[in-house]
C-alpha cells in the first residue's frame, strides 16, 4: 500500500472543522471528480455506517463504497474506500490555542488490479499524484470552513 498525508491549520473550533469534514455531501464541494455522493444514512454517519461517491473522469464513471470503521467526533474517523482502490482515510482534528484547529489527513490506498484501477492510478499521477490530490481537497476544506459555509 502506498500512504499520503496532509495537514492544514484551520482558524476554527474543532468542532466546527468537524460538522464540515464529517459531511458526506460536502465531498462534492471538494473534488470536482466527485459527481455525486449516494446513499448517505439520513441520521448522518456513525460507526459501521455506510455511503457511495461516485467518481467521474475522462468520461468513466464508477462508485467507490465508503465505510465508517471508527467514529469519534469531533476529533476522529475513519473511512474503508472500495471499488477502484481500497484505501483507508483517517482523519484526526487537533485543538490549536487561539480557537484553531489542525486537520489531517492519512490516506493508505492501493489501486485494484483491473484496466480501470491502472486508469486512475495513471490519471492521478498526470495530475500531480495522490499528495497533490489530497492537499487540493484539505485546503478546499479549510476555504469552506473558515468561509462559514457547512
Amino acid at each position: 500500500m502506498s500512504e499520503v498525508d496532509y495537514a492544514v491549520e484551520i482558524d476554527a473550533l474543532p468542532e466546527e472543522v468537524w460538522t464540515v469534514v464529517s459531511d458526506p455531501w460536502n465531498l462534492l464541494n471538494w473534488e470536482r471528480h466527485i459527481v455525486a455522493v449516494e446513499d448517505v444514512p439520513p441520521e448522518g454517519l456513525e460507526q459501521g455506517a455506510g455511503y457511495t461517491a461516485v467518481v467521474k473522469f475522462m468520461g468513466v464513471r464508477t462508485a467507490v463504497k465508503c465505510r465508517v470503521l471508527e467514529w469519534g467526533p469531533p476529533t476522529w474517523a475513519l473511512v474503508h474506500l472500495s471499488g477502484i482502490l481500497d484505501a483507508t482515510v483517517a482523519t484526526r482534528i487537533d485543538p490549536l490555542p487561539g480557537d484553531r484547529s489542525r486537520l489531517r489527513h492519512e490516506v493508505d490506498y492501493h489501486f485494484r488490479r483491473s484496466r480501470l484501477g491502472e486508469f486512475a492510478a495513471k490519471s492521478i499521477r498526470l495530475v500531480g499524484g495522490a499528495r497533490f490530490v489530497l492537499r487540493h481537497g484539505t485546503l478546499a476544506q479549510k476555504r469552506q470552513i473558515e468561509s462559514g459555509s457547512s
